[in-house]
């Protein structure tokens, strides 16, 4: 048992770089991996952004952050991605007061929810999911620029080899079911990383996304089933300190740069899906991405 714990909570970032005076969104980051992200970054000197829909439950969350590290520079900011004005409202707010963005984490998720929609009608997984952090990426990336070196790290998922992406039904009308949603979705930060990487060739931006493992969390509030399932697979689930790991490592090891677009799982390269691969789907998944959110094609 012992050893079978030990190779599932494998994979642990073993960067020591330090981070004074670079500046970090972590979306999400009033629970679970997302807040053990954003602790580590504040540890390492970093100014960091909770971005959260729930903003009294960010401020105990980042006022723990800043007794645990010492660090002050510890801020909540109001981002729901399930509303397009919220994520304009967010950066814009951002822009006006930062002149830096070195690493962004779009980590927040929803998971297996009963059919809902967005405030602009997408279907609730694919809208937060992937088009909520496709929007607040575009709408950053001039920063992230401008700051180069800079890094964005998408957290998808291994359920992401059971998606596809049905363009003729993107938000589930015709055909729904909670589980195949979350999976569509995460294929989807899978195709928008590999696209994004080729579009920033260069730039001095790389990005990677990342499959946590399977973390103890707060996602599988919606599924009684998943709850039990988790509970029979306690002893294998990571904490969210240890399924972190992954995103830090991409967040901060030096010399990633070359695997731009990549992969993770436990700190290393991982095998992605032939859907997840494939060219032609990562970018009309972008092109559509743009139309649905109201962006200029390039």
């Amino acid at each position: 048992m012992g050893l079978k714990v030990k190779m599932l909570s494998s994979g642990v970032c073993t960067s020591t770089v330090q981070l004074p005076g670079k500046v970090a969104i972590v979306t999400g980051a009033n629970t679970g991996i997302g807040k053990e992200t954003a602790k580590e970054l504040a540890q390492r000197g970093a100014r960091v952004y909770l971005a959260c829909r729930d903003v009294p439950k960010g401020e105990v969350v980042a006022k723990e952050i800043q007794a645990t590290t010492g660090n002050q520079q510890v801020l909540v900011r109001k981002l729901d991605l399930a509303d397009t004005k919220s994520i304009r409202a967010f950066a814009k707010d951002f822009l006006a007061e930062e002149r830096h963005l070195h690493i962004l984490i779009n980590n927040a998720g929803v998971m297996m929810c009963p059919y809902s929609k967005t405030a602009d009608g997408f279907e609730m997984h694919i809208g937060v999911n992937h088009l909520g952090h496709f929007l607040l990426t575009h709408l950053l990336l001039e920063k992230l620029k401008d700051s180069a070196p800079a890094r964005v790290v998408n957290v998808s998922s291994l359920a992401h080899h059971l998606g596809r992406i049905h363009f003729h039904d993107l938000h589930g009308e015709t055909f729904y079911s909670a589980g195949l949603a979350y999976c569509h979705s995460k294929l989807a930060n899978i195709l928008f990383t590999q696209e994004l990487a080729r579009r920033l060739k260069g730039s001095g931006v790389t990005t990677y996304s990342v499959h946590p493992g399977t973390v103890q969390s707060e996602l599988v509030r919606h599924s009684a089933a998943m709850r039990w399932m988790w509970w029979l697979f306690s002893p294998f689930i990571k904490t969210p300190q240890q399924g972190a790991q992954t995103s830090l490592h991409c967040a901060l090891t030096e010399g990633l740069e070359a695997l731009s677009g990549k992969h993770f799982s436990d700190c290393h390269v991982a095998w992605v899906s032939a859907q997840g691969r494939n060219e032609t789907v990562a970018r009309r998944l972008w092109d559509v991405s743009c139309d649905l959110l109201g962006l200029p094609m390039d």
